[in-house]
């Protein structure tokens, strides 16, 4: 059975934009890729003393469970020079989940939906590119919704267009 998944990726280190074209071409050896938003240079959240960040989303049509498809991003980000040495900190690569289908998951290693994503302008407004009428399974609210929420303090500009694959 195949679920949608939809992905956050970003880089802020090396050629950004290489890194999350290679990250989109390693998703397809785990999924197919249905769609890729627009790229987006973001600031750094948190631990802002970094370089911006470029940002898209990915809908990933994938047969792994999430305990899985996890797994298989963090390969692909090792695979591709991650080192997680300081939280939030920069980054070769980051491949988070934000939606598994309708799923609603709370463990250890992984929680979705993604716990920060409605609260993230750099997360929600590739992925309203994407898929603006997707519902939060917790939130009850679609994508352009929550996008619609939050204050325009976040710095998000599109710098690519989109990678349509649909």
């Amino acid at each position: 059975m195949n679920n949608l998944a939809y992905l956050s990726i970003g880089s802020n280190l090396g050629n950004r934009e290489q890194n999350l074209k290679t990250a989109v071409q390693k998703l397809e050896s785990i999924g197919t890729v249905l769609c890729v938003s627009s790229l987006y240079e973001t600031e750094p959240v948190e631990f802002t003393d970094q370089p911006m960040f470029l940002n898209s989303a990915v809908a990933l049509e994938t047969s792994a469970s999430p305990a899985r498809l996890i797994e298989q991003l963090i390969e692909i980000e090792k695979g591709m020079g991650r080192e997680r040495i300081q939280r939030k900190g920069p980054r070769t690569i980051d491949l988070d989940i934000l939606l598994f289908g309708d799923q609603i998951l709370n463990t250890e290693k992984l929680t979705i939906p993604h716990p920060a994503m409605q609260h993230r302008r750099f997360v929600l407004e590739p992925l309203a590119e994407i898929a603006p009428e997707v519902i939060h399974p917790v939130l009850k609210r679609t994508v352009r919704e929550l996008l619609k929420q939050l204050p325009a303090e976040q710095s998000v500009h599109r710098i690519g267009m989109a990678n349509d694959r649909s």
